[in-house]
C-alpha cells in the first residue's frame, strides 16, 4: 500500500513533464504549419499589440512582430485611427524564419482590399460610394478606395456643365468599367440615377388615377405648357388647361420649383404621358355667364389683348369678350386698334350678344356712351338748315362736319340747279364753313345728305314765274335731234321744239337747217312745273337773221336715237308739241 502510493508520486512529476513537452511540440508544429502557408504578398490578420513613438506593433503569429509606420494608421490630422487590441489586415511585404524578421503594410493591404470588393461590386453590379475630388478633362475624379474616373456626361440624366460643382460631393455610382492591372476604374451615376427614376416612374405610375388631385413640383415652363414632376414622370399642365381666361405665358402663374397640386386629366402607360390640369381645381365662370352678363347690361372690364380687329376685354377671370373695332367709337373711324385701347386699361362696355356655347361674348365700348347721331336726329328733321365745316372733298362730293362724329355729304349735284360742275373744289373749299339742307338722314347707317342748291334760287322757277304759254322768246340751239330742237331760253333754262311745230320745206332734217348755237325766235306752248319742262313751238314767227358767225359753222348732223326714247307728241288746243326735255337738261 505504501509502496503504491510512493511509485505515484514518482510518477507524476514525469507525466506533467511529458504532459509539458507535448504541448509545445504541438505549438511548435502549428507555427511551423502557419509559417509553411505564409508567404510574401498575402494579406493577413494580425492584432495591434502597442504603438510606439514611430512605429505600430501588429502581431500576426510569427517569431516576431511586424513593425508598420504610424502614417500608415494615421488621419489626415495625423491622429493614430487604431489602439492596442484592434485586428487589422497587412500585407506581408517581407519574412525570414531563420532570422525571425517580417516587414508588413497596412496601405497595400487596404489597397488590395479594396480592389477585391470593387471588382465584386463589378461582377455583380452593386453600387459604390465616394467623394468627388477634382475636375479633370472630360469629367470628375472620384475617390472610391482607388481614384476613378467620372465622366461629365455620366455625372446626371441631363447634360451638366458645372462640373466644379460636384467637387467634395459624396456621391454614388455603378462601376461600368474595371481593369485592376492598369488600375482603371469608370463610374456612371446617370446609371444610378437612371434606375431610381424608373423605379420611382413604376410606383408613380401604378398610383395615378385620372380624376385625382396630386401634388407635383415644377420642372420646366415652356411657352406651350409647364412640366411637373410627379415623382420619377414628369406630366404636361398645357398652357389651355391653366386657367379659365387668357394666360400670356405659363411663367405668369408658376415658377421653376414650386409647389403645387393638380388634377389628373389623362394617363397613357403606354407612352408613359399624363395630361395634367390646374384650371379644372376650380369651377368653370361660364356655368353663370348667362345669368350674370345679360344683352344690355354694362359692365367695366380690363383690356386684356389688342388685336387688329379688335379688343378682349376681361370682365372676370375666365370670362372675356370682344368689342369688335366697329364697335369702338360712335364717331370716330378706327384702323388701328391698339393707338384707341391699350392693355391693362378699365372700360365700360355693353354687352351685344351671348354665345355660350362657343364661349363667346360680343361687347360694344361706343354704347356705353351717348349716340351722337341719335341725339343730333332729335334735333333735326328733313329739310333743316345746318351749318357745317368742309372737311374733306372726293370727286362726287363735300364732307361737311355737323357735330363731332356727324358728318353730312353735299353731292356734287345738289351744289348748283343749273351751273354743270366738274369738281366740288369749283363751288367749296376745305375748312369752308357752310350752310346746307338736310335731304335725307339715315341714322343706322349714319348718313346724312345735305343740299346747296335748295337754299337757292332756281333759274327754272324764276323763268317760269315771268313766262306763260303764249309768250314769244329768243334762245339758242343747244341741240339738234331727229324728233326736235333742244333750246336754251336762259341761264339753266332749257325748252324743247319738237320736229311738228318746225315749219320745213319736204323732209330736210332739220341738222340741214338748224345749226348748233343758232339765235332762234320761239312761242311757248306748254310749261310743266311738276316735272319742270317747257314745250316750245317756231310756227308761224320770224326768225332773226343769222349772222356771218352763225353761216360759217359748218352743219352738224343730227343726233341718232332711236324712235323708242324719242318724247311722246303731246296735243294742245291748236298744235301738238312736245313739253319733253331732255334728261338732266331740260328738267332739273
Amino acid at each position: 500500500m505504501v509502496n503504491t502510493q510512493d511509485n505515484n508520486q514518482q510518477n507524476a512529476p514525469r507525466e506533467e513533464e511529458e504532459s509539458k513537452k507535448l504541448t509545445r511540440n504541438n505549438l511548435r508544429e502549428l507555427v511551423e504549419e502557419s509559417f509553411q502557408n505564409l508567404h510574401e504578398g498575402d494579406v493577413v490578420r494580425g492584432t495591434v499589440v502597442a504603438i510606439t513613438e514611430n512605429d505600430v506593433v501588429v502581431d500576426i503569429g510569427f517569431k516576431s512582430e511586424g513593425m508598420i509606420p504610424r502614417s500608415e494608421f494615421s488621419d489626415r490630422q495625423g491622429r493614430i485611427t487604431v489602439k492596442p487590441g484592434d485586428e487589422v489586415d497587412v500585407l506581408v511585404e517581407r519574412f525570414d524564419e531563420s532570422m525571425g524578421e517580417i516587414r508588413l503594410s497596412r496601405e497595400r493591404a487596404q489597397k488590395i482590399r479594396v480592389w477585391e470588393v470593387l471588382e465584386a461590386a463589378y461582377r455583380d453590379g452593386s453600387l459604390v460610394r465616394g467623394r468627388v475630388l477634382e475636375r479633370v478633362k472630360g469629367g470628375l475624379t472620384v475617390d472610391i478606395g482607388v481614384r476613378a474616373f467620372l465622366p461629365g456626361s455620366l455625372v446626371d440624366m441631363r447634360p451638366t456643365r458645372r462640373l466644379e460643382d460636384y467637387i467634395g460631393e459624396e456621391v454614388e455610382g455603378r462601376i461600368i468599367n474595371f481593369d485592376r492591372r492598369r488600375s482603371n476604374v469608370v463610374l456612371s451615376r446617370k446609371a444610378v440615377l437612371e434606375a431610381q427614376l424608373t423605379h420611382q416612374k413604376d410606383e408613380t405610375l401604378g398610383k395615378l388615377e385620372e380624376g385625382t388631385i396630386i401634388t407635383g413640383r415644377v420642372k420646366n415652363i415652356t411657352d406651350y405648357g409647364v412640366f411637373i414632376d410627379l415623382g420619377g414622370i414628369d406630366g404636361l399642365l398645357h398652357v389651355t388647361d391653366i386657367s379659365w381666361g387668357r394666360v400670356g405665358h405659363p411663367s405668369e402663374y408658376f415658377k421653376v420649383a414650386d409647389e403645387v397640386k393638380v388634377v389628373v386629366l389623362r394617363i397613357d402607360k403606354d407612352k408613359e404621358r399624363v395630361s395634367l390640369g390646374y384650371r379644372q381645381r376650380f369651377e368653370d365662370p361660364w356655368t353663370h355667364v348667362e345669368g350674370r352678363y345679360p344683352v344690355g347690361k354694362k359692365i367695366t372690364g380690363k383690356v386684356t389683348n389688342v388685336v387688329d380687329y379688335g379688343a378682349f376685354i376681361e370682365l372676370e377671370e375666365g370670362v372675356e369678350g370682344l368689342i369688335h373695332v366697329s364697335e369702338m367709337s360712335w364717331t370716330k373711324k378706327i384702323k388701328n386698334p391698339k393707338s384707341f385701347l391699350q392693355s391693362g386699361k378699365e372700360v365700360d362696355v355693353v354687352i351685344t350678344e351671348v354665345d355660350v356655347e362657343k364661349r363667346r361674348l360680343s361687347l360694344s365700348l361706343r354704347q356705353a356712351e351717348p349716340n351722337p347721331w341719335e341725339e343730333f336726329a332729335a334735333r333735326f328733321r328733313v329739310g333743316a338748315k345746318v351749318k357745317g365745316t368742309v372737311r374733306n372733298l372726293t370727286d362726287f362730293g363735300a364732307f361737311v362736319e355737323l357735330e363731332p362724329g356727324v358728318d353730312g355729304l353735299i353731292h356734287v349735284s345738289d351744289m348748283a340747279w343749273s351751273r354743270r360742275i366738274a369738281h366740288p373744289s369749283e363751288v367749296v373749299q376745305k375748312g369752308q364753313e357752310v350752310e346746307a339742307m338736310i335731304i335725307a338722314m339715315d341714322v343706322a347707317n349714319q348718313r346724312i345728305s345735305l343740299s346747296l342748291k335748295e337754299l337757292l334760287p332756281s333759274e327754272w322757277d324764276t323763268f317760269a314765274t315771268v313766262h306763260q304759254v303764249g309768250d314769244e322768246v329768243n334762245g339758242f340751239v343747244t341741240n339738234i335731234t331727229d324728233f326736235g330742237l333742244f333750246v336754251e331760253l336762259a341761264p339753266g333754262v332749257e325748252g324743247l321744239c319738237h320736229v311738228s311745230e318746225v315749219e320745213r320745206h319736204g323732209t330736210q332734217p332739220l341738222s340741214g337747217t338748224f345749226n348748233r348755237g343758232q339765235e332762234v325766235r320761239c312761242r311757248l306752248i306748254r310749261v310743266d312745273w311738276n316735272e319742270k319742262r317747257i314745250g316750245l313751238s317756231l310756227r308761224g314767227i320770224p326768225q332773226p337773221e343769222q349772222t356771218a358767225m352763225a353761216d360759217s359753222e359748218p352743219e352738224l348732223e343730227a343726233e341718232e336715237i332711236a324712235p323708242e326714247a324719242a318724247p311722246e307728241q303731246i296735243e294742245t288746243g291748236e298744235a301738238g308739241e312736245e313739253g319733253g326735255g331732255r334728261e338732266g337738261d331740260a328738267g332739273e
